[in-house]
């Protein structure tokens, strides 16, 4: 009996992406995967902080490292900005707001 393979062509895996494709975030990348929950983990303990002691300011912070840490695509960028929430909690709470 004789087997009859599809033509290379055929396939949907075998075309090529168009060069303007955007590629889909690599998720299985463990650095990212181990910063997003650092830096996610950070954030929901700002969140608790800021909700038992009725502060808008940790929980607003909390809520955007969790959200940085969701949508950065780079563990560079994540750990700039999560650090840079952080510095920015600290002085607003040192100033009294």
């Amino acid at each position: 009996m004789r087997r009859i393979e599809p033509r290379a062509d055929a396939l949907p895996h075998s075309r090529a992406l168009p060069s303007n494709t955007i590629q889909a975030v690599n998720l299985l990348n463990t650095n990212l995967l181990f910063a997003s929950l650092l830096w996610g983990s950070i954030g929901v303990g700002y969140c608790i902080y800021g909700r038992r002691q009725r502060s808008v300011i940790p929980l607003v912070g909390g809520v955007s490292m969790i959200a940085v840490s969701y949508l950065a695509d780079s563990v560079l960028m994540m750990s700039l900005v999560c650090i840079g929430l952080m510095a920015a909690v600290y002085v607003l709470l040192k100033r009294g707001y």
